[in-house]
């Protein structure tokens, strides 16, 4: 259905239904949420972030140099203050839609800032098709990586466990990927506590290795990463690419933020998730310096032996709620382009009466789990999934960056320069963390660039056949106050009840209208031409809802809007129709569907390939009347052959 943009609306809203939840939560039971939902990625790093750094920058087991641990330690932490702190919690969180938050949400307001046409538009939604695409290589490695560096925790304890660490993990993701289909919401309901567990825990570790060398605090001084990046070389920008493991995650703080607020996720962050991944960093680098053979695994190391197999499974845990967290973002995500217009129609069931956004995506589901499979049997160890890590997520935040520079530019009145002198720097950290990610391409980062590539190529068709399929349709139709004219003048026979017919296009007579005249030579008493509408808004207000004009005296032209972050449901919507006076009534209405049967076109405005993709693509999408929610009883399929 046709995508519009709607009218402007306040940057500090909040979303529909969300206002109420807010007000029964307390602050702190939304800062404790949030610090399940939003920093699971994040908050697992310290699993193996500090290990692959060191190593990349040049340490052994047999020695690290004190230089090397500052240095290292000094980059991660500033890297925590820059790109997170100040980039996303203090900056972008500030960005909303309506309270909502995300890369695809980032492109509606920068589309309603920039129009519809024009050569910025079409470098808007390209951009937001990037970033869409590359979130897919983050959902694929963050379960692989996330859940396997926390078994590898059981080697540790008993090299016995090392030919199990891989099946474990197989069978472990297995689980979860099949919770799916119950839905997460009782799931939820403990990540908020076991995620508070987890950073007391990281953090109590780490104040005491910091108390036995205090000196580990010089790492604050940003000195001691300039001068490593200085005199290291190229190695340095292997080990920048290492540090970024650090604010992988950081995207989620943008994400997440229709769901909890600004503040209650600033909060978080500030008070209880910086200091604790900051004070476990900095006693793994104690760790190091003391003993550097512990450079292996110096997250489990760092404990007691006592409390080593409670922590493999207050990890494994961690790390099944971070990958949590990227599925249902994957689900959402995908729910959200599909309404932009990036994907064609796939089925979402809704597990939760309560909740609008518990949704749960067989297909999507289905091609996650095979793809966080094939990392784990693939790269079979954490330190080798480490290397395919961050080029997505680097990529995406200088995506978002770019995209944050026209909303303030063009949607908050800035100046360029002064929107310029906000976002550049954050431009340029970003750029060298992904030029430093960059050079991982060889050795496992070509998994999330060839990914993004697919989805981005799949995006990209889906868009642009449906745009040569919208304009070559309605070159082909008739306009719909002439076909009502004509009607109304020579009028068929009519039967009773109310007949609706779907379009993409309420100005042109819908196929089925005109294959129904000719085929049943009747009409209907009242005819209703329906046509859905995606805003750039996540939700729409339900007096907004519904558009009735009067087409002649026995047609009516309505157009339903959806927001962008809502599941169309046409019969609940035509509901609303009653109070502007049109009695609905579904047991007494037929819906009326045009299903296309797409045939490639001998000369077509797409190259023969992605026509053949298009109508693939056509043809996987999901049945209009069950993504619609139209009870099947109630509707008229009318196939046609249109060429593409």
């Amino acid at each position: 259905m046709a995508n519009s943009v709607s009218a402007p609306a306040g940057r500090d809203g909040l979303i529909a239904g969300s206002g109420e939840a807010r007000s029964h939560a307390g602050f702190w039971g939304l800062v404790l949420g949030s610090m399940g939902v939003v920093y699971g990625d994040i908050g697992t790093s310290p699993l193996y972030a500090l290990r692959e750094s060191v190593l990349a920058a040049g340490g052994t087991a047999d020695g690290v140099g004190r230089d090397i641990v500052l240095g290292v330690l000094s980059l991660m932490l500033w890297a925590l203050i820059i790109i997170v702190t100040l980039k996303y919690v203090l900056i972008l969180l500030r960005a909303d839609n309506n309270g909502e938050g995300g890369t695809l949400t980032l492109m509606a307001l920068a589309s309603r800032a920039v129009g519809r046409t024009g050569k910025i538009a079409g470098a808007v939604a390209l951009l937001g098709i990037i970033s869409a695409a590359l979130f897919y290589g983050d959902a694929l490695i963050t379960p692989a990586l996330s859940v396997l560096s926390a078994v590898e925790g059981l080697k540790i304890a008993t090299p016995a466990f090392d030919p199990y660490v891989v099946p474990i993990t197989v069978v472990i993701l297995v689980g979860l990927f099949a919770m799916q289909r119950r839905g997460t919401a009782k799931v939820g309901a403990l990540f908020g506590p076991i995620t508070s567990i987890w950073f007391v825990a990281i953090a109590s570790i780490g104040i005491w290795h910091i108390v036995s060398d205090q000196s580990i605090l010089l790492a604050f001084d940003p000195l001691y990463g300039i001068e490593f990046l200085i005199h290291h070389g190229v190695v340095s920008l292997y080990t920048l690419g290492a540090v970024f493991l650090t604010v992988t995650g950081a995207e989620a703080l943008y994400a997440d933020l229709g769901h909890f607020g600004r503040k209650p996720i600033q909060a978080a962050w500030l008070v209880f998730v910086l200091p604790s991944l900051t004070a476990n960093y900095l006693g793994q680098g104690v760790l190091v310096l003391a003993n550097p053979s512990t450079i292996d695994n110096p997250f489990f190391l760092a404990y007691p032996s006592w409390a080593l197999i409670p922590m493999v499974v207050l990890a494994t845990a961690a790390t099944v709620i971070a990958s949590q967290a990227v599925i249902t973002g994957a689900y959402s995500l995908t729910s959200q382009a599909i309404q932009l217009g990036l994907l064609p129609r796939l089925e979402v069931r809704h597990t939760s009466e309560q909740l609008a956004g518990q949704i749960y995506m067989p297909r999507v589901n289905a091609l996650l789990l095979i793809g966080v499979l094939a990392l784990v049997v693939f790269f079979r160890s954490s330190s080798a999934m480490a290397s395919a890590y961050g080029i997505a997520v680097s990529g995406t935040m200088v995506v978002t960056g770019m995209m944050a520079f026209v909303v303030f530019w063009r949607m908050w009145g800035w100046l360029p320069i002064a929107a310029g002198a906000l976002m550049v720097p954050f431009l340029i950290v970003d750029v060298t963390f992904l030029s430093a990610n960059m050079l991982k391409v060889l050795e496992g980062g070509w998994v999330p660039l060839a990914l993004g590539g697919l989805v981005m190529l799949v995006m990209y068709t889906w868009r642009r056949g449906s745009r040569v399929l919208f304009a070559k349709t309605r070159r082909l139709e008739t306009p719909l106050d002439d076909l009502v004219r004509i009607l109304e003048k020579k009028p068929p026979q009519r039967v009773p009840g109310t007949a609706v017919f779907l379009t993409s296009d309420p100005k042109s007579a819908p196929t089925a209208l005109l294959h129904s005249l000719k085929h049943y030579k009747v009409l209907h008493e009242k005819n209703v031409i329906l046509s859905v509408e995606t805003t750039h808004t996540p939700r729409v207000d339900s007096e907004k809802r519904v558009r009735i004009e009067p087409v002649g005296s026995t047609f009516l032209r309505v157009l339903l809007r959806f927001g962008y972050m809502e599941t169309p449901n046409i019969p609940r919507a035509l509901a609303i129709a009653r109070k502007l006076g049109w009695q609905f009534d579904i047991m007494s209405t037929s819906f009326f569907l045009s299903r296309r049967s797409l045939r490639p076109a001998t000369h077509s405005g797409m190259p023969q390939w992605q026509d053949r993709l298009f109508i693939t693509l056509a043809r996987s999408a999901n049945d209009a009347t069950d993504y619609f929610q139209i009870p099947t009883d109630r509707v008229v399929e009318v196939g046609t052959q249109v060429t593409v």
